[in-house]
């Protein structure tokens, strides 16, 4: 089943809305408002329904040129449903999307960071009430070529607050940029990463952020980076094994203990796998497999978590 309009999941709080072109419902729960949407976003996780279904949201950039994504349920199997794709840049790695709404509560878009050979993009994709999306792509940066993979953090709640860059290089280092505005500010680097391949955000909190990521072996592990411009980062194993077939991670909140829902997209198979995660804490985290994604396929060469701006990552 696909959705013919692209919708907005609130992770955690089991609330999704879709609308076709012609304006008929084909959401499973009465259709919020955005407004709504907005003001329960916008709530602390944990005033948030701990019985509501934990659910993850994500998309991919085709090499046709467009855009899928899918709402997927968590259970045992997951429950998957499949939007209709939508005219987008084909692109090598993408960064988080975050759903916003302007000022005057007018319009719905999703923002954030793409690589499209070697130069860097940020799109704003605006979701009009009565057409399909129309995404906006504006060249930001160039020489990223050598950098295989990219993610965000957004800690717009926190004090201080901070969005950073995180890019991942072929020469075996993690970049960091400091985002400010349509700006980046480059904040040093990390060596030691060569053997690491999938990373996403799990952890976005006012002194450190947290990426999740896998080695080509099969690990894994959590990165610890604290925003104090010398501190090193943290590095923690949470699996030696079982982990080399995603080339794609993707991370939602879940509950209200810091828990969280991974996905790992095999991009040799075009499949996910979904997976419940305890609060990180090294080889002490609990991991419970969902199993395979199912009526879904995850075409496309890169993969990321789809979010709203207010919802902040505690998963370590």
């Amino acid at each position: 089943m696909k959705l013919q309009r692209f919708a907005l999941a609130l992770a955690g709080a089991g609330l999704f809305a879709a609308t076709a072109v012609s304006g008929s419902a084909v959401a499973a729960e009465p259709r919020p408002s955005l407004a709504e949407k907005i003001a329960k976003a916008k709530q602390p996780l944990s005033t948030k329904a701990a019985s509501a279904a934990c659910i993850s949201e994500l998309g991919w950039s085709n090499t046709d040129g467009s855009f899928g994504g899918a709402l997927v349920t968590a259970g045992r199997p997951p429950e998957g449903v499949e939007y209709e794709p939508f005219k987008f840049p084909a692109v090598r790695s993408a960064a988080t999307w975050y759903a916003a709404v302007n000022n005057a509560g007018t319009q719905f878009y999703y923002y954030g960071l793409l690589l499209q050979g070697g130069n860097l993009y940020r799109h704003s994709t605006v979701v009009p009430d009565d057409g399909i999306p129309r995404p906006t792509t504006t060249k930001v940066g160039s020489g990223w070529t050598s950098f295989k993979s990219i993610a965000t953090s957004n800690a717009a709640f926190a004090t201080p607050k901070h969005s950073y860059l995180y890019g991942l290089n072929t020469n075996g280092s993690l970049y960091r940029y400091q985002i400010a505005g349509a700006g980046f500010r480059a904040l040093g680097s990390f060596g030691g990463f060569k053997a690491f391949k999938a990373m996403t955000v799990i952890s976005e909190t006012a002194t450190y952020d947290t990426l999740l990521m896998t080695t080509n072996a099969g690990a894994l592990y959590t990165i610890r980076i604290p925003v104090t411009p010398t501190a090193k980062p943290v590095v923690k194993l949470i699996r030696s094994s079982g982990w080399s077939a995603y080339e794609s991670l993707i991370v939602h909140g879940c509950g209200t203990r810091g828990g969280s829902l991974v996905i790992g997209v095999d991009h040799d198979t075009d499949t996910g796998y979904q997976y419940a995660m305890s609060k990180a804490n090294g080889t002490a985290t609990a991991i419970t497999s969902y199993g395979r994604i199912p009526a879904v396929a995850l075409t496309g060469n890169t993969h990321t978590a789809i979010t709203t701006h207010y919802d902040q990552l505690v998963g370590e």
